[in-house]
């Protein structure tokens, strides 16, 4: 267990003031940081789970349509990494192929002689494969090649021929949204990620909470006393500003761009797991303001505190977006 910082009574108004300092002097040097090239080359540390890595990383780059990002985004959307999900249409497997798919599209990726939909070494090969095939269907049409593959992958190569680019159906239109947006919760910044306009807002909600008792499983209602466990906590702080996250620490992670260690502003949310490969694994989340602290609900018995966030469990951080929330699987799928 993390050592606790604890704060005397005295002391308890300078550290509200000392945050407070933190967040204006961090968002008025926002610009500085918001600079830089966008995009990403690589996948984010643990974002894909270790098991799996490889094979995103490998197929990831089959053609220019695609990347290990927006490879590793789609098949978290479709199974949450789950190489058993089967879903009430049938779907099956880590990239839930339709069996008529399956039989179509479906490659040997591992070279063993049979082409199995619920082994995630033919399964990941094959999404990639088939998102090629269908950037090639639509390879002439207007406007980006990703978007009209995605789109294609949705509603199929002759909508997005006949509409010239992404047709006008607002699931389609959805689905390359979420896909786009989660893409980049899945990649690791190829330059500096851009600050969050929401972070103070859910800073001066968790800095209220300080003090008060944890509670497992606490979401903060009446019945409850008012009082949180970690993921409880960050996911109220980012509902008075607008934005929902989901209830686990582990899916939280997935709603928004991973600032480096060297690159946290307050508002973070910030990430610690047992298994430093494996974003699925992370059993821990605290709420970053500044100076190397977070406001954190540590564990039953302790209360809602500053804690230092250095620790050998340190898992990395998550700027949160509107759009990076919205665009997590609901319900949040399970490994």
């Amino acid at each position: 267990m993390r050592k606790a910082w604890l704060v005397a009574g005295g002391a308890f108004g300078l550290c509200l003031c000392f945050v407070a300092l933190l967040v204006v002097g961090t968002f008025s040097a926002a610009a500085g940081l918001a600079g830089g090239a966008k995009g990403a080359v690589a996948l984010a540390r643990g974002a894909v789970p270790a098991l799996y890595q490889p094979l995103v990383q490998k197929w990831g780059n089959l053609c220019p349509a695609i990347n290990p990002a927006l490879l590793a985004a789609q098949l978290y959307q479709e199974s949450g990494w789950n190489p058993r999900a089967q879903s009430h249409a049938a779907a099956q497997g880590i990239a839930q192929f339709i069996p008529g798919t399956w039989a179509t599209h479906g490659v040997d990726g591992d070279g063993d002689g049979d082409r199995d939909v619920w082994d995630p070494a033919d399964a990941i090969p094959s999404a990639a494969s088939y998102d090629c095939k269908l950037a090639g269907y639509v390879k002439k049409a207007p406007g980006d090649p990703t978007d009209n593959m995605l789109a294609a992958y949705n509603a199929g190569a002759y909508a997005v021929i006949k509409y010239g680019g992404v047709p006008p159906y607002k699931e389609t239109r959805n689905y390359v949204k979420v896909i786009r947006t989660l893409e980049k919760s899945f990649a690791r910044p190829a330059g500096r990620v851009e600050p969050s306009r929401q972070a103070a807002g859910a800073i001066y909600f968790a800095q209220q909470k300080l003090g008060t008792k944890y509670l497992w499983g606490g979401n903060g209602t009446p019945e409850q006393g008012g009082r949180f466990d970690c993921s409880g906590l960050t996911q109220a702080a980012y509902r008075t500003v607008g934005i929902e996250l989901p209830r686990v620490a582990n899916d939280q992670y997935n709603a928004g761009p991973h600032p480096s260690r060297d690159e946290l502003l307050p508002g973070d949310l910030v990430f610690f797991s047992d298994d430093l490969t494996n974003s699925r694994a992370i059993r821990h989340v605290g709420l970053y303001v500044g100076g190397g602290y977070m406001i954190n609900a540590p564990y039953t018995g302790a209360v809602i505190r500053f804690d230092k966030i250095d620790t050998p469990d340190y898992f990395g951080a998550t700027r949160v977006t509107e759009d990076g929330a919205a665009a997590l699987p609901t319900p949040p799928p399970s490994a």
